[in-house]
């Protein structure tokens, strides 16, 4: 049995939950789950708005034909081709032989490729459209937002974006399914770390898609993952400017590895530096305990980061080097930055963290700070500024 969800009259939610998979992309912990999202236009022409991922097939399938009653499919709209989205393609195929695959000219090869299906498609190209009867979908593409075959469409009878990947998040839909029906803010975090870890490298294609889209009246967004948004447009696509602009918020991270304790030591006398010269916002990372997910997530929210790390082997501490040359894969810009590091017979960390720094233009507040062996008073001293200068750049901004 299937209650359905209507997004209007003619189209409906088909997504499911997924309470089991550990980990997104065999990389980032989905500790709140993930929810794929599939959509419905019953119209006098049906199309699907993409598929699930393939696990979920059966229980994806039920809520569809619960709807069609046995109606043929004409359409399955391929927005992005990531398996999660694209899983059930084939299985489809063989459902409903007659229906035509919608995409644009770079989503038909990789259909292809990953699939073996080579005919019944239909090319769309930018501002296209197909009439369904009372409902009309016009495509737009979204290239690198966040593959290089990404777009989107949107329904003109009711004014609904079906977004793909653009504006997800992380997080199943506990209930309620649209914004208004849960509590906003509790996804928030999962909507920030799924852009800052997923899209969150391709800040200059979001702000060109965002422009491309700001002219559409849109009375809802209907994305790939994560809840329906009718209340909080506005407010997701503002994040989304700031995200993509890495415009940070006042606030620090401070991300340290530390193998005996000295430079953890280190990050915490300048965290409290940071909140006793009066920034509230101070997260302070263990980078070999908190997944680095979460982390990035939080240098995408505050302007403020201090790196610590003792030197291993004359590099970075591994978990360290990890963390940061993700930084630099995702291009993190606009931020102020500050540097600790210790050493037992010869210095390394500070330099590498020091040309981390420099290679993503970031603002150095001070001195980096190197300590030989254990936290001394002098030392501890530079730390101290070091975190008081770092909230003295922050409240210069208010």
């Amino acid at each position: 049995m299937y209650k359905q969800v209507n997004l209007s009259d003619k189209i409906y939610y088909v997504g499911v939950n997924d309470r089991r998979t550990a980990l997104f992309e065999n990389m980032w912990p989905l500790d709140r789950g993930v929810s794929y999202n599939s959509y419905v236009i019953d119209d006098e022409k049906v199309a699907i708005i993409d598929t699930v991922e393939a696990g979920h097939f059966e229980k994806w399938i039920a809520k569809v034909r619960a709807i069609l009653k046995g109606r043929k499919v004409d359409y399955l709209v391929v927005n992005h081709m990531e398996p999660d989205h694209s899983g059930a393609i084939r299985i489809l195929t063989e459902l409903y032989p007659d229906m035509e695959i919608v995409g644009n000219k770079k989503t038909l090869p990789m259909i292809e490729g990953y699939y073996g299906i080579n005919s019944n498609f239909k090319e769309v190209k930018e501002g296209d459209s197909i009439d369904l009867g009372s409902n009309k979908l016009t495509f737009y593409t979204v290239p690198m937002v966040h593959w290089p075959e990404s777009m989107v469409c949107m329904e003109e009878s009711n004014n609904i974006l079906f977004s793909s990947d653009a504006f997800g998040s992380f997080g199943t839909l506990d209930g309620g399914i649209f914004d208004d029906e849960l509590d906003f803010e509790h996804y928030v975090d999962e909507m920030r770390r799924y852009y800052s870890n997923i899209v969150g490298k391709y800040g200059n294609p979001v702000q060109k898609a965002l422009k491309k889209l700001g002219g559409l009246d849109i009375k809802m967004i209907a994305p790939s993952h994560g809840p329906i948004y009718r209340e909080n447009i506005a407010r997701m696509i503002d994040m989304y400017d700031q995200w993509s602009r890495y415009e940070g918020e006042e606030g620090v991270v401070v991300a340290y590895a530390s193998m005996y304790g000295n430079t953890e030591e280190m990050a915490e006398v300048a965290a409290r530096a940071v909140a006793e010269y009066g920034i509230k916002n101070v997260r302070v990372y263990d980078v070999s305990k908190t997944h680095i997910s979460h982390i990035i997530s939080d240098v995408f929210k505050y302007k403020g980061i201090i790196l610590g790390s003792p030197t291993y082997s004359n590099e970075l501490h591994p978990n360290m080097e990890a963390f940061v040359m993700k930084l630099q894969h995702l291009g993190v810009v606009n931020r102020y930055f500050g540097v600790l590091g210790s050493f037992t017979w010869a210095g390394a960390s500070v330099k590498k963290l020091n040309a981390v720094g420099e290679n993503l233009n970031w603002e150095a507040i001070a001195e980096a700070v190197e300590e030989k062996h254990a936290l001394k008073e002098g030392k501890y001293d530079a730390c101290w500024q070091l975190g008081k200068a770092m909230a003295e750049k922050l409240i210069a901004e208010r």
